[in-house]
């Protein structure tokens, strides 16, 4: 065996690392995956040999990270996140080839449901399309989907959702509206400005859930879709700020006044940058063309 080959790591060996390092003990990282720790032990040490670098301090009571094993942690998560989202692609891509559904498409619930009917449309009409299912989310969940190989393509929304490690095109820009309950003063007004709506009484703005689940702290309701916060405005129990076209068609008890100085929010289409799906690119074009 090369040198060369000894001195790559193996996918097994970085699993094994991830499990200690986010246990920070030898005996839970074991039980975790399932095997003995005497071979847990002997494999971390083989691949600090591989490296040449210690990643564990270990003491009779502590295990801590050295700074190699901080930077390995780091991009070992990311290697094996992109590990199993490439299998997931593959099984989603071989069960394509046998009539499935060859691209799914996420999305926000609160999302333009006028954009959304226009491209899938339009790629329908195209000679190469292929079916399209569509996932509809709360927020943060589009990222999670495209980066863990569930899904092929998200339509996001900045400055709100993060588009880092993905590729994107812009598709349309718009202010926004605040959204309150039928017959709130504030509905008599052409306008309002964010100040007039940050601390309304009886009326907070929501609370969503960042994308480990946990929530900011603050006196809005906990919300985690779009529907969820709608109801709570109509009964009175919060107030929204929200994209243009979320305006649109709202029910009854509801009405919307555009907000001045909030951020425009730009929609884009975004997929993985290791993508190399033909019918992703070919969506793609034709969410660009709609401009």
């Amino acid at each position: 065996m090369d040198s060369d080959y000894r001195g790559r790591m193996e996918t097994r060996e970085l699993r094994y690392f991830v499990a200690v390092a986010e246990e920070l003990h030898f005996g839970r990282a074991a039980q975790r995956l399932g095997i003995a720790q005497p071979p847990l032990s002997r494999a971390i040490q083989q691949l600090e040999r591989r490296l040449g670098a210690a990643l564990l301090d270990r003491t009779s009571r502590n295990v801590t990270l050295t700074e190699a094993g901080t930077v390995l942690l780091t991009e070992g998560r990311a290697a094996l996140d992109a590990v199993d989202a490439a299998e997931r692609r593959t099984r989603r891509a071989a069960r394509s080839a046998t009539g499935r559904p060859g691209l799914v498409l996420v999305t926000k619930a609160s999302a333009s449901s006028e954009l959304l009917a226009k491209l899938l449309a339009a790629y329908a009409a195209e000679p190469t399309a292929v079916p399209v299912d569509v996932i509809l989310c709360g927020p943060a969940e589009q990222e999670r989907l495209l980066h863990e190989g569930q899904a092929d393509v998200a339509l996001l929304h900045r400055p709100f959702d993060s588009a880092a490690r993905l590729h994107t095109e812009e598709l349309t820009t718009e202010g926004q509206v605040a959204i309150l309950p039928t017959g709130h003063p504030l509905t008599a007004r052409t306008h309002v400005h964010m100040a007039d709506i940050t601390d309304l009484p009886g009326l907070p703005l929501p609370r969503w859930p960042h994308p480990d689940g946990t929530y900011p702290p603050g006196p809005g309701p906990r919300v985690r879709d779009h529907a969820q916060l709608l109801q709570l405005v109509a009964l009175g129990r919060a107030c929204a700020v929200s994209p243009e076209s979320c305006g649109t068609h709202l029910h009854d008890g509801l009405a919307a006044v555009p907000v001045l100085d909030a951020p425009n929010v730009t929609t884009v289409i975004a997929w993985p940058p290791h993508s190399r799906s033909k019918a992703v690119a070919d969506l793609v074009r034709t969410a660009t063309r709609l401009q």
